[in-house]
């Protein structure tokens, strides 16, 4: 049975990763993460170990060639090296003891993934209003501006998190489209949507309805169209991919309805999506809350 082993503190807002060694025959540290984690420069283990930032459950620094143990746990910071810096800003909308609501920027990510770390809006978040244990409720792509909502205190995060799980949260989105005159609106489309086999993007296949959005036009300027998206659920990349589904594709959408090859960020040209409002009701107060987002697209 695995052992409780407490958390470490965070550092400059990042939490401790930690890895329980499974069973194997590597001759110390070093040669085990090395074989873990292949895609990373060997160099970047050595560093890490002559800095003390591979640690012990007890937070005490470990060396590279301490011997192999199957069953203890490791720590170590998740670095990101060379991390470009998004060059805009969050705005917070409320804050309470509880809630924490905020404008989120286009090309910043929500959380942690990949290439981005401390330029997340979670991090930014951690270190500007010293919120440690600050968690989001729900995301939004990164690609995606809008309102976002934040749990202050852990406790309270599975009562914001079950009025998401069970619909009790109205959620308005505007986007700027390739506009095509067939087509009918209002409408609500449903599909099912799954991920490609063969890439992160999602599309839909046949079968019983898994995702469903309100689609509402609010103007038209010569080849695009303002429209209102008002989505039932909250399946990955819902409103890109029906959009893309319905012959109207997001404007500045890199991944819908064809991905195209990556490549740095062009922040003059920022994906036409915007999450423009929440409404709900709070499950401690019982008060009808609603924030909406001061951006434009």
């Amino acid at each position: 049975m695995t052992r409780a082993v407490p958390p470490l503190p965070a550092r400059d807002g990042v939490a401790a990763s930690r890895l329980w060694l499974p069973a194997g025959d590597w001759p110390d540290l070093a040669s085990f993460l090395a074989a873990r984690f292949p895609h990373l420069d060997a160099g970047v283990w050595v560093r890490r170990f002559a800095n003390g930032e591979v640690l012990d459950e007890l937070g005490q620094p470990l060396r590279a060639d301490t011997p192999y143990r199957a069953g203890r746990c490791l720590h170590y910071y998740r670095e990101v090296p060379l991390e470009r810096v998004v060059p805009f800003s969050e705005t917070v909308l409320y804050r309470d003891a509880r809630l924490l609501v905020v404008d989120k920027p286009h090309f910043l990510a929500t959380i942690p993934s990949g290439k981005h770390l401390h330029q997340t809006l979670l991090m930014r978040l951690r270190k500007s209003l010293d919120l440690p244990q600050l968690t989001p409720i729900h995301r939004l792509d990164r690609e995606t501006a809008g309102v976002m909502l934040f749990c202050v205190d852990p406790a309270s995060r599975g009562a914001y998190q079950t009025l998401f799980a069970e619909r009790r949260v109205a959620k308005t989105y505007e986007a700027i489209v390739h506009h095509r005159a067939r087509l009918s609106l209002p409408r609500v489309h449903r599909s099912r949507l799954v991920e490609r086999d063969d890439s992160f993007v999602m599309h839909e296949v046949d079968g019983e309805p898994n995702s469903e959005t309100r689609v509402e036009l609010i103007a038209t300027t010569g080849d695009t169209a303002r429209l209102r998206l008002m989505p039932l659920t909250g399946k990955k990349h819902q409103l890109r991919a029906h959009l893309a589904a319905l012959g109207v594709p997001i404007v500045n959408d890199r991944w819908y309805p064809r991905l195209l090859p990556d490549g740095p960020d062009d922040y003059d040209r920022p994906l036409k999506l915007l999450a423009r409002s929440i409404a709900f009701t709070d499950p401690f107060s019982g008060e009808a809350c609603r924030f909406e987002s001061g951006r434009s697209l």
